[in-house]
């Protein structure tokens, strides 16, 4: 069954090639290459999975070696697959999830020219990340890494002819850079300490190596992560690139690309649980993205952008159970599933409302929506109760594990780690209901009004073309947007309790991840009923604010916290005073030396020979008289110093 690892990523593979290549005679049936090559790639991992199951849990590894791609004295790169538990459940969900984004793009881009490029480019982005999941070394991670950062770079900047969209694929690539950073140093490091950069030798001999060595390699996997996964201080990305095509979110932003750093920590888990300082590093990322993010989608109006907030809150969950060691790694995959049905099917419900509304993005242009777009409603609100923890359904039992498991870590940092994580559950309900009542709830606000306003630009060009002030006529997507859209809902109700009962999920990933129960000075019904009261809380705030009072067209004021969050709490700010205007200080700075040190010392040297040769030419006047006098002056010099000599 090994042998159906490569076809795995061939397919989607094939089909970025054909797409791209095959030019405009595929015009018309591209779409369907690619959304039929992407369900190739899930059946196969279907029949993988099924084998997998079938074997005993310790002969759930298989590997596929396809051919040595760098040979050269002591350095061997191979071009190995590996297939385990962690790997699998990857697998699954990219292939999953991205064929149901594949058919939902179908009609969400039935209008674009240049659908059978669009196509091609998820295709491209498949493959790459299914490269990155399934290598069996570093290296070859690292190729599928570049591979998904140059993917999300051309989906993000698909629509390149808006100055916005190619300005935040520029942000998006620049900023993974500088986790690329990381990761290739990283992998240096990994082979001068175990000269290998093989899941194998490097992670079941990090006993060999000192705890500087592999907290160095720990920090460096930890801002690769932070770049790939949108989290604190390399998350500035992330709402910008939501000025792709909303299937573009979907995919990218919700259940793939984001989720390659949690993948990266949890892979290498033996790496951290040996570096206790960079571990701690990855708890305190966590923390503090999952609040910083939550924040942040609070004063959102733009409803792609509230979302893409959330995202960064959920992911800060997920590296904040990645960075508690065995505690949660599990969970932190547990809820990576969960969160890919929920928010996913979120970002194709965001987009069949846009769909309806003129691509219209600002919520406070929305309302009253539930009665127009009934199935849109129902799995938009499913995803919703799955976010925010409400009881039996997935979001539940995930991140109430994440909880359970940050007070597990036992004294203060667990009840530090715990309270972070109950205060961003209380903020989740607040935010995300808040995006339920304006979307759904209240009057029709768009009735009357211009499509647009400045504050919330289309992230959508069709809007462009379109009457300013054309009313929007809201209504149902077609059938290949909705059923794509119920799957997830299915998943987000169902796949919590699923993965839970009898712990078969917990059970499965364990021979890869380890489990530890942990410490925890609080029942599991005690952090149940805290995560409840918080849920409560935030539901009842978001209420009183946007359920009881009418919804203002135009944003008020607000706090000075608001208007930070509206600005995502200064990060571009930052980014600006010290990244580039500190870049800028310095190249100056760089200049101002080299022109006055180094040009001074070079062309002080040189003007300084020119000025001396050309005094000692002014010797050379071509007069026989004056080198007579010369050697005589000089004869008078020598038998002056003889006699001084002698006389002394």
């Amino acid at each position: 069954m090994e042998n159906l690892i490569a076809p795995l990523i061939a397919a989607p593979l094939l089909g970025a090639a054909v797409l791209l290549v095959g030019g405009r005679r595929l015009d018309r049936v591209g779409h369907w290459i690619g959304t039929l090559l992407s369900t190739a790639s899930f059946v196969f991992g279907l029949i993988l999975f099924a084998d997998l199951l079938g074997k005993n849990a310790e002969h759930r590894t298989l590997t596929q070696h396809l051919w040595t791609w760098i040979s050269v004295g002591g350095f061997q790169a191979d071009v190995t697959f590996r297939l385990d538990q962690l790997s699998m459940t990857f697998v699954l969900l990219i292939t999953g999830v991205g064929s149901l984004i594949h058919l939902y793009s179908v009609g969400y881009m039935e209008h674009d020219e240049r659908r059978r490029r669009f196509f091609g480019y998820l295709n491209l982005f498949l493959a790459a990340m299914l490269l990155l999941v399934l290598a069996d070394n570093y290296l070859l991670l690292y190729v599928g890494w570049e591979g998904v950062g140059l993917a999300s770079y051309l989906l993000i900047g698909f629509w390149q002819h808006k100055p916005s969209a190619a300005t935040a694929a520029k942000k998006a690539f620049l900023v993974n850079r500088v986790g690329d950073m990381g990761l290739s140093i990283a992998i240096m490091l990994m082979f001068t300490t175990f000269g290998s950069f093989a899941f194998g030798p490097v992670l079941s001999h990090t006993g060999d190596a000192s705890e500087g060595k592999l907290t160095a390699i720990g920090l460096m996997l930890l801002l690769a992560a932070c770049g790939k996964s949108a989290q604190v201080p390399l998350q500035s990305w992330l709402g910008d690139a939501m000025e792709g095509p909303t299937p573009v979110s979907a995919l990218i932003h919700a259940a793939t690309m984001v989720t390659a750093g949690v993948y990266l920590i949890v892979r290498s888990g033996a790496v951290f649980n040996a570096a206790p300082d960079a571990q701690l590093a990855v708890t305190v990322v966590g923390a503090v993205t999952l609040l910083f993010g939550a924040i942040v989608g609070c004063a959102k109006d733009d409803i792609k952008k509230a979302l893409a907030g959330s995202t960064m809150s959920q992911i800060g969950y997920m590296v904040l159970a990645a960075g508690l060691g065995p505690i949660g790694y599990v969970f932190a995959i547990m809820h990576l599933v969960t969160h890919g049905f929920f928010k996913a099917g979120l970002f194709l419900g965001a987009g069949s409302v846009m769909h309806g509304m003129n691509d219209e993005v600002d919520m406070r242009r929305y309302g009253g929506l539930r009665k127009y777009m009934p199935v849109t409603f129902i799995t938009f609100g499913l995803g919703y109760l799955a976010i925010i923890g409400f009881p039996g359904l997935s979001g539940f039992f995930s991140k109430d594990k994440i909880i359970e498991a940050a007070f597990a870590k036992g004294g203060t940092e667990g009840w530090i780690l715990g309270g972070a994580a109950l205060l961003g559950a209380a903020i989740t309900a607040f935010y995300m209901t808040r995006v339920m009542l304006m979307t759904f709830f209240g009057e029709e606000r768009w009735k009357n009004q211009p499509t647009r306003s400045p504050e919330a630009p289309s992230a959508e060009p069709a809007a462009e073309t379109r009457g300013e002030h054309s009313e929007p006529h809201p209504h149902e997507s077609p059938k290949v947007m909705t059923i794509p859209m119920i799957v997830l809902a299915v998943g987000s109700v169902f796949g919590g309790a699923f993965f839970s009962i009898g712990d078969r999920f917990l059970h499965w990933l364990e021979p890869v991840t380890g489990h530890s129960e942990g410490d925890s000075p609080l029942s599991a019904t005690a952090v149940t009923g805290a995560t409840m009261v918080c849920l409560v809380i935030g539901v009842a705030i978001a209420w009183a604010r946007y359920g009881r009072k009418p919804v203002p067209a135009v944003a008020p004021r607000g706090s000075l916290l608001t208007r930070a969050a509206r600005r995502d709490l200064f990060q571009d700010d930052f980014n600006h005073v010290v990244l580039v205007r500190g870049g800028e200080h310095l190249t100056r700075s760089l200049v101002y030396v080299d022109h006055t040190l180094v040009d001074g010392v070079v062309n002080g040297t040189a003007a300084g020979f020119g000025g001396l040769s050309g005094r000692l030419r002014r010797l050379q006047n071509g007069f026989a008289r004056s080198y007579a006098v010369s050697m005589f002056g000089g004869a008078a010099l020598l038998v002056a110093a003889t006699l001084l000599m002698r006389a002394v």
